[in-house]
């Protein structure tokens, strides 16, 4: 669905700010040591993810890393839409409460699904039954998240409907 509206994905800075020769991927290597990066140069995500999600420390300190520089991007991203005369615009962050982001915009949207579709949606990327726990914990629940927001998208079912859904909120906001 093509509603007009610029949309920033933090999740697409985070994998830009860890890229060879990023200031980011340096102070994580740095961090938390060379065996995070990849023969190729490139971050191994799965090992830096192995050594945050099992050491709160260690996530609070690449958080410390990323989050400022993620932050930063994208809201001179949204400076440029405002600068431009832009009125409305999707930041897509999957951590928006866990980091007190909700405050910078007008309206929030949770997209949620139950833990068994969660889950299952987490399974077939690859993740183990640890590591979606691990991550899971990390964050805060789906309950939270959906009392927080102004809008919640329910995703149990099917792109026709979750569009549908995203249609609505776009009409009535």
């Amino acid at each position: 669905m093509d509603l007009g509206w610029a949309v920033i994905d933090t999740d697409d800075i985070a994998r830009e700010l860890v890229q060879p020769g990023q200031d980011a991927l340096n102070e994580i290597i740095a961090a938390f040591g060379d065996t995070v990066l990849g023969a190729d140069g490139h971050l191994d995500r799965k090992e830096l993810a192995r050594k945050v999600f099992e050491n709160a420390e260690a996530r609070v300190k690449l958080e410390g890393i990323l989050h400022p520089r993620i932050r930063d991007r994208w809201t001179a991203q949204v400076d440029g839409w405002v600068r431009s005369g832009r009125q409305k615009g999707v930041v897509i962050i999957p951590l928006l409460f866990e980091t007190a982001a909700e405050k910078f915009f007008d309206r929030s949207v949770c997209i949620a699904c139950g833990l068994a579709t969660q889950k299952r949606r987490l399974s077939a990327r690859g993740w183990s039954d640890v590591e979606i726990s691990q991550r899971l914990s990390a964050q805060w629940s789906i309950d939270e998240k959906m009392n927080r927001a102004d809008f919640v998208v329910w995703n149990e079912s099917n792109l026709e409907i979750l569009n549908r859904q995203i249609e609505w909120i776009s009409q009535h906001n």
